[in-house]
């Protein structure tokens, strides 16, 4: 059903039914654009807030992406009709809008490009889409072959629907001075700043041809006519009508008569995408639509590609995590970091985690990442809520709202980054806010943490406002009094981390005065939020504890566990009790739900997260994001079995039934998986198919620190893994402060601790110190048999 290539590079669906939403995704620091395995699309581009050239109805212009992306017959996509003019016949590639029983179907994803190659009554049509590393335009070659052994003629009918531009002013017609479809909106608009700040938009959008077409349509409604998209009018001609769209709904559709002698091929080339003007047209058409230009932009890309590669290889007896760590992973992070997720404004939490991952891939952009945030820092310590990325860019949206968690993601998130780097100059940097003042990144944290101290009522609690790391929990707090019991922890967390920070410093006085802020923080978390099994999420506005064992809905969620293990909050008999009551409530064969038992009505003193579907989203899906922070504080304790289990979980098969309930290939990590999975089985684990989330930073950390247990501190590489206890060895190629690490782990009997030898010299200390870059180490690790 689907499977990776040998090598490893790509990955290959060979039916279009079994996984009908099953998509990739491309990008470049301009423009994004997922494709499923049938051909509908969803792109985005950056101009320099996001648009699109592609349209669908008019809620998909005020949101980016949607989960689980409903697909209808009039979606976006790229589409090819092919008609045998002898008979009649049709059928479309990739698969959709005509749905014809194909002969064969092959869909492969690559890091680099996205393909397809279709077969049908002996006429085979191979797909390739393509991108450029920085202009936005979409590159697509089409090969149609003749494998039926006998002439043919067949006419082929690219079909790229444009959609619903405007209601001030759309149009569309052939340009055969620019060689394909142009067409044109002008954005609505009402306000008169709008016409300034909009009249530089690229309102047209271009669908062009090395080739001079037949025939072609504009007008979308005229292709389709009385037969639907299934067996549109337009192809049922023998010739398309040449028309135009003048305000109606435009879309680019060309004819190309063919004659194929029995093993002939033809190659057309297409080019898709938005545009200012004419001029810039005539630019990309010059610079990209030829064999040499497709042809150098797929080495560009590719080398664009290239520089997400990850700091780990491994080898172990899962071959599917291998492939997906080794591959996909890395480029999951990279996406997040390089080009953080196509916004102007991204919530901070988000940008400094997305930024974390980098340190694992390319550590000079966690190190900006760090300074721009904190240029943004408030007079009173406090975080934005979103960070500023482009000139005269705007917080919009969620970004409008209070949240009061931004600050505890400044050292979890730097700790990664020291260790890997040693890079503690960094605290010394001098960074300049938009006041005009001057302080160290050193001071700028330490005074983050402090506003993080200030910020709890009077039982010694962080205050919520409208969200914390939950974004629609919106009412627990929003009259003033409500607070979170996750961010609670989380600022011990955070405190208890700067503490360490601080004693490497030599700042003694300020470490002990977060670690005692740390132990308070603990301490009020137990008075006012142990439940007897677990932790509370918080205390609403009116008093009220929620997420303990009296909720009928909402009774126990996640977060506050994971991170009384990471703050110190739980002593070890309370993690046990904690640690038994997820496994019986949140754990499921898709991995481990943020809370449970979903909620089915309106909590107005929780918020809106109550009001999202059951087991959707923050509602108790399995969030990988929060499963991701669960994972990492099991892997801090030792719980290396379990943490292994739900990780695993996270990533779509190995076996078809898997696959299918998900309805992803893996590629990617969602952002969540459907949960409910008492409430409701029957859709429990179905993939959102959204590929931003802060999840993937966080798996790296599990796979670099837990699992391999190849984590760097100041001094070097310790080395302390947690394989799982049915793997009797791994092989794991570690980059580290320029220096390569060969490690092979392997279970010996008679073992009794973990021994490491680096180059045949055991270590006493499992620490590989006074590292040299450009040097390549051979490390042998030996585990106990049951270690």
């Amino acid at each position: 059903m689907l499977h990776p290539t040998p090598n490893g590079e790509r990955f290959e669906l060979d039916n279009p039914l079994d996984l009908p939403r099953a998509a990739g995704f491309l990008w470049n620091r301009r423009m994004m654009i997922q494709v499923t395995c049938r051909g509908y699309a969803v792109a985005q581009f950056m101009q320099p807030e996001p648009a699109k050239y592609a349209y669908a109805p008019n809620l998909e212009a005020k949101t980016f992406m949607q989960p689980e992306q409903p697909y209808y017959a009039h979606h976006p996509g790229r589409f090819f009709y092919v008609k045998d003019e002898e008979t009649g016949e049709l059928f479309s590639a990739p698969y959709e809008p005509v749905r014809a029983k194909l002969d064969r179907y092959h869909f492969s994803l690559g890091k680099s490009d996205i393909r397809w190659s279709v077969e049908k009554n002996g006429i085979a049509l191979d797909l390739t889409l393509g991108l450029p590393a920085y202009d936005v335009v979409e590159l697509w070659s089409v090969q149609v072959r003749n494998t039926s052994g006998r002439p043919r003629r067949i006419s082929l009918y690219p079909y790229f629907p444009v959609g619903y531009m405007s209601w001030m002013n759309q149009s569309g017609q052939y340009r055969p001075d620019l060689g394909g479809i142009v067409t044109h909106c002008v954005t609505p608009y009402q306000k008169v700043a709008d016409y300034f700040k909009n009249r530089n938009f690229k309102d047209k959008t271009f669908f062009l041809a090395d080739q001079t077409p037949a025939a072609w349509e504009a007008k979308q409604e005229a292709f389709e006519g009385e037969g639907g998209l299934h067996h549109p009018t337009g192809v049922r001609q023998a010739e398309l009508s040449k028309g135009d769209a003048l305000y109606e709904t435009p879309a680019a559709i060309l004819q190309y008569r063919l004659q194929l002698a029995a093993g002939q091929s033809q190659t057309y080339r297409f080019i898709f995408g938005p545009a200012f003007d004419d001029a810039e047209i005539i630019t990309l058409r010059n610079k990209y639509l030829s064999a040499e230009g497709f042809a150098r932009t797929a080495a560009e890309y590719a080398g664009y590609m290239a520089q997400g590669k990850g700091c780990l290889k491994i080898e172990t007896p899962d071959a599917a995590l291998d492939n997906f760590v080794n591959n996909w992973l890395p480029r999951q992070i990279f996406y997040h970091g390089d080009v953080n997720r196509l916004t102007t404004d991204p919530q901070t939490r988000n940008y400094l985690q997305d930024n974390m991952g980098m340190s694992y891939l390319k550590p000079q952009v966690t190190r900006a990442a760090f300074l721009h945030a904190l240029s943004q820092q408030e007079a009173s310590g406090a975080m934005p809520d979103g960070i500023l990325l482009a000139e005269g860019a705007e917080l919009k949206y969620i970004n409008r709202i209070p949240h009061t968690d931004h600050c505890v993601w400044l050292p979890v998130c730097l700790q990664a980054y020291l260790d890997e780097t040693n890079d503690y100059g960094l605290l010394h940097e001098q960074v300049k806010d938009a006041e005009g003042h001057r302080r160290a990144v050193f001071e700028r944290i330490s005074h983050a943490m402090r506003w993080l101290l200030k910020a709890r009522d009077e039982r010694g609690l962080s205050y919520i406002a409208q969200g914390d790391w939950c974004d629609p929990m919106n009412m627990v707090g929003y009259q003033g009094k409500g607070v979170s019991g996750w961010l609670s922890l989380a600022t011990a967390y955070a405190l208890n981390l700067w503490a360490d920070i601080c004693a490497e410093e030599n700042a003694s006085q300020l470490a002990e005065e977060f670690k005692a802020g740390a132990e308070a923080v603990n301490r009020a978390v137990n008075t006012h939020l142990w439940d007897g099994q677990w932790f509370g999420r918080g205390i609403t506005d009116d008093g009220v504890v929620f997420g303990v064992g009296k909720d009928q809905e909402g009774r126990i969620f996640l977060n506050p566990q994971s991170w009384a293990i990471l703050s110190g909050a739980a002593s070890e008999a309370q993690r046990q009790l904690m640690i038994k009551a997820v496994a019986e409530q949140l754990e499921t064969p898709y991995g481990v739900m943020i809370l449970a038992p979903s909620f089915t009505a309106m909590r107005d003193d929780v918020g809106r997260v109550t009001q999202k579907f059951p087991g959707s989203a923050e509602n108790g899906s399995v969030y990988n994001h929060a499963a991701g922070f669960y994972i990492y504080s099991l892997y801090t304790i030792g719980e290396r079995d379990r943490a292994f289990r739900l990780l695993r979980q996270m990533i779509p098969g190995p076996d078809s039934a898997d696959y299918k309930q998900r309805g992803q290939l893996p590629v990617y990590i969602p952002n969540y998986y459907r949960g409910a999975y008492y409430q409701h089985p029957r859709t429990a684990g179905r993939s959102s198919q959204l590929f931003n989330t802060g999840t993937v930073s966080w798996v790296y950390r599990c796979l670099v620190e837990g699992l391999f247990g190849v984590k760097g501190d100041k001094q070097g590489l310790v080395i302390q893994p947690q394989l799982p206890s049915h793997w009797n060895q791994a092989q794991v190629t570690r980059e580290f402060r320029g220096a390569t690490f060969h490690v092979e782990m392997r279970r010996e009997a008679g073992t009794a601790n973990t021994q490491v030898a680096v180059d045949g010299q055991t270590l006493p200390d499992n620490k590989i110190t006074h590292i040299q870059a450009g040097k390549t180490y051979r490390v042998e690790v030996r585990i106990p048999e049951k270690g």
